[in-house]
């Protein structure tokens, strides 16, 4: 009976061993014959676009709209911060253009009041020419007779009063002509400073301009800066944790919170180097999500990265300074979903979520 039941056991064990040979030369077949056509890894995880919420102006936060994990459509407000010193920069900034605007005006009525001095200034330096030629004609006569008359006082066939009043004559003409001749001095002085001035006006109005444009400037940043304390959703997602309350102090540039993208989502999946021989942009990919193992998502080969993820690092290694160990890099490799339409399976899936990733080589 001993026999009978040794050789039974025996029966047995060798049966469940044969068994599990088998079991293990069909899968191991299958995993082969698989990965002649198949890559495979599980260093993948879902990624997605964080925007950060970060405002552009300082101030005390009046009011939040929203809290953790709040979705929000693109321009829903998310938080206001207190504009009153913005407002009065704003009202500030029109003074300014108004101020501006009226300075031109008032240089371009310089520039007509100077063009007329100086249009009667040339006319008063026209007349004093034409003036002086007269005196001139006068003086020519007024010498001609006291020349005459000269000569007739020495034959004494005029009076002493008669040659007087002719030498009185040319002095008169002499002391006109020079009179005359100061005065076109004086115009000639007056109509280029009449010019001058009519310059410096057109380059004040010029000047008038570029204040006008400058406080334009002004008030359109300061238009732009009262519009930044209403602080929207630029993209339509789901918020992280809004660590922000009324009341609180933000700086530019100061980032608050994220806004995860909730319709653009991909797999940044890390192959070895040795696994990229036959992968090719467009390739199929089998996405299984562990979050949610009985669903399938499908996706496609869409980029490889231009380095590894080791030369990306905060230090990458430096394989020429001490002992050298060879060590297999892994290559990131961006997959894209395929079904992107099929949102209320990928509206389930978060990023940095851990996937298993297999690509159809063939």
């Amino acid at each position: 009976m001993e026999k009978e039941t040794k050789k039974k056991t025996n029966r047995k064990f060798i049966i469940i061993v044969s068994a599990l040979v088998l079991v293990g030369a069909i899968y191991g077949g299958y995993k082969y014959i698989h990965s002649l056509s198949h890559e495979e890894t599980d260093d993948a995880q879902i990624r997605a676009n964080m925007t950060p919420i970060i405002p552009h102006v300082s101030g005390y936060l009046k009011k939040v709209y929203v809290t953790d994990n709040n979705k929000v459509n693109q321009g829903d407000t998310l938080f206001v911060i207190e504009s009153q010193d913005y407002q009065v920069q704003f009202e500030q900034a029109k003074a300014n253009l108004a101020a501006a605007e009226s300075e031109v005006a008032v240089s371009k009525a310089s520039i007509g009041s100077y063009q007329a001095n100086a249009n009667a200034s040339r006319a008063q330096l026209s007349s004093a020419g034409e003036s002086i030629e007269t005196a001139r004609v006068k003086l020519r006569r007024a010498s001609d007779d006291f020349e005459r008359y000269k000569n007739l006082y020495a034959n004494h066939s005029i009076t002493a009063q008669q040659f007087e009043q002719a030498e009185a004559a040319k002095e008169e003409a002499q002391n006109q002509l020079a009179m005359l001749k100061n005065q076109e001095r004086a115009s000639a002085s007056q109509s280029k400073a009449a010019s001058s001035q009519t310059e410096i006006s057109e380059k004040q109005v010029d000047v008038a301009h570029a204040k006008v444009k400058a406080a334009q400037a002004q008030l359109e940043a300061a238009k732009i800066n009262l519009g930044y304390t209403v602080v929207t959703a630029p993209i339509a997602g789901q918020l992280s944790n809004v660590d922000i309350q009324q009341g609180q102090f933000v700086s530019p540039g100061q980032a608050l919170f994220y806004l995860v993208n909730s319709q653009d989502k991909w797999v940044i999946a890390n192959f070895k180097e040795t696994q990229l021989t036959e992968m090719l942009l467009g390739q199929k990919v089998g996405i299984d999500v562990d979050a949610y193992p009985d669903t399938e998502f499908e996706g496609e080969v869409a980029a490889f990265s231009p380095a590894t993820g080791a030369r990306f690092s905060l230090l990458p290694p430096d394989n020429a300074t001490g002992n050298f160990v060879k060590t297999v890099q892994r290559l990131p490799v961006k997959i894209n979903f395929t079904n992107a339409n099929d949102q209320e399976k990928l509206g389930k899936l978060r990023s940095g979520m851990n996937v298993n990733v297999d690509v159809h080589l063939k």
